[in-house]
């Protein structure tokens, strides 16, 4: 059975959809170059957003926009997965409005640890995808369960976090730059790299399972939610880093 940490790509969702005779079927190729694609836009976006912080704007509005955009646009892939190739692009744009007004935001505070943070994700990235390719890390189904496991309880301790915060009150000690918090960042910052080598062991069976074309934009949506996940566990861990300098 396949299983991934990642919400966007839970067990059978590529066995659900089979291309039908005829019909032009997944592939890694066209899942990379969707990829692609997202990341371009999203960067895009980010970096217009940026540019209004950074001019002095307000961007209050480019970040709620994003972020509320964001969720219903991936909750509208995730529910409908053959609208994929029209709701991933637009779910690139609105993050990118979030990500990058975010961005700008560390950047002021801690000058340098954006390029760090960017640097840290797609080296990880690209590290974790050649130890993949090359079987250096091998995929069982006792290590999707754990990061699917682990992965679900972040999420829990994440959500109770932000229901707390609605009363003023906060998870101790995982948000500060103490030792517990920093250690605390380091696991999530493992966990999100793991959800990278899950969601690639997830596309390349669903590749071979002769999933339709348009789950190679599923695919590229999966992608981006976790590197999006991992980029923002390294500003934060690197903020925390910096903060114990200072």
């Amino acid at each position: 059975m396949m299983r991934s940490g990642n919400p966007a790509l839970k067990d059978d969702i590529f066995q659900a959809a089979r291309a039908q005779r005829g019909d032009e079927a997944m592939t890694l190729q066209g899942t990379v170059n969707k990829t692609g694609i997202a990341l371009f836009i999203l960067m895009a976006t980010a970096m217009w957003s940026w540019a209004r912080h950074t001019q002095g704007y307000p961007v209050g509005g480019l970040m709620l926009l994003g972020g509320l955009g964001g969720f219903v646009t991936a909750m509208v892939t995730i529910f409908k997965k053959d609208a994929a190739p029209y709701t991933v692009p637009v779910y690139a744009a609105l993050e990118g409005l979030l990500l990058g007004a975010l961005s700008a935001t560390y950047e002021a505070r801690y000058p340098g640890i954006v390029m760090n943070a960017v640097g840290l994700t797609f080296g990880t990235l690209f590290a974790l995808l050649a130890a993949y390719t090359s079987r250096l890390i091998a995929v069982t189904d006792n290590m999707r369960l754990g990061i699917a496991a682990a992965t679900g309880g972040i999420m829990v301790v994440y959500l109770i976090d932000m229901v707390m915060g609605f009363f003023g009150v906060r998870i101790p000690f995982i948000h500060a730059s103490g030792p517990v918090g920093i250690a605390f960042s380091l696991f999530v910052v493992g966990l999100a790299a793991f959800n990278l080598v899950m969601d690639f062991d997830f596309i390349e069976r669903g590749a071979d399972s002769g999933a339709p074309k348009y789950m190679e934009w599923y695919g590229a949506f999966g992608l981006l939610v976790t590197l999006i996940w991992l980029y923002l566990e390294m500003l934060r861990l690197l903020a925390k880093l910096q903060s114990r300098r200072d």
